[in-house]
């Protein structure tokens, strides 16, 4: 018999237990970075995401497109102003946004979805007011923070056996307003408001790393505060350890801020001992068995 036959079948065997701990848990990805744009990286996401529905889990994935928004926004001439490293979203640029988000990058996630056998609804934070916003900073014009949280049609989706795929654009307190979310800031928040069994933070970076530049594997939220303090955790690495802290504090288990280079990086994460990044708990170890 060929080997690499009995291999598959002795790795699916050991993946029992961990198939048995996330039976039922909802799993929320943030997915961007350089995947998004690459058609084989996207394909090989999607196919780990239909698995993980596949094996009885919940997924939920939000995405961002700063790329796309970028380049459409080059194309018609509109400048982007940024103050504090943000982007300045004016009336404008959040239709650019919203098109780009909910109308390109959305549908070929749930197309790449379904090709590869899954079932796939593509919405976005206004949808049944899923993500209600304030502005975050009125500098930044149209940019939001979520307020309020309204996830039912989520869990309905769950139940029909469909996989969410969120653009992070969301309704304000005035509904004829729009905001532009960031993306892990969306996750988190739609994380915090289904009290997701893990929240997965792709990126394209190998985690959290110590003062000695290593990634460090699993920190708790006090070993965070203490290495942003120090200024080891720092730039692009603070929001999404700030949306890590917040999304514990409201009830998710557990965040993996995940090196979205790795292959089936969420699948190596969630069924093997080994993961593929940093993740921020308070006490409980990487794989914990189910109690029955």
């Amino acid at each position: 018999m060929n080997r690499d036959w009995i291999a598959t079948a002795r790795t699916l065997s050991e993946a029992l237990p961990y198939l048995q701990r996330y039976t039922g848990a909802v799993v929320v990805v943030k997915f961007g970075g350089n995947a998004m744009g690459d058609e084989a990286a996207m394909a090989e996401f999607a196919r780990d995401i239909v698995l993980m529905r596949q094996v009885g889990m919940n997924p939920v994935v939000v995405h961002g497109g700063g790329p796309m928004i970028n380049d459409l926004l080059s194309r018609l001439g509109i400048k982007s102003e940024f103050v504090r490293g943000k982007r300045v979203t004016d009336k404008a640029t959040v239709e650019v946004v919203e098109m780009v988000l909910t109308g390109l990058v959305n549908k070929r996630i749930v197309q790449a979805i379904m090709d590869e056998g899954g079932r796939a609804v593509g919405l976005s934070g206004k949808d049944d007011d899923l993500m209600v916003c304030e502005a975050d900073d009125p500098e930044l014009g149209f940019v939001g923070r979520p307020v309020e949280m309204n996830v039912q049609v989520l869990r309905d989706l769950f139940t029909a056996g469909i996989i969410p795929v969120v653009a992070p654009v969301a309704t304000g307190m005035d509904p004829n307003e729009t905001f532009n979310v960031n993306g892990d800031t969306a996750a988190g928040a739609i994380a915090g408001a289904l009290q997701a069994d893990r929240l997965l933070l792709l990126t394209d970076v190998s985690g959290v790393k110590n003062e000695a530049g290593e990634v460090i594997t699993q920190l708790t939220p006090e070993e965070v505060r203490d290495l942003t303090a120090k200024g080891v955790i720092a730039g692009g690495m603070i929001p999404k350890t700030e949306t890590a802290l917040k999304a514990i504090e409201e009830g998710v288990r557990a965040v993996v801020i995940l090196d979205g280079r790795v292959p089936n990086a969420c699948l190596l994460e969630l069924f093997t001992d080994h993961g593929a990044g940093s993740l921020i708990r308070s006490t409980e170890p990487r794989v914990k068995p189910r109690v029955r």
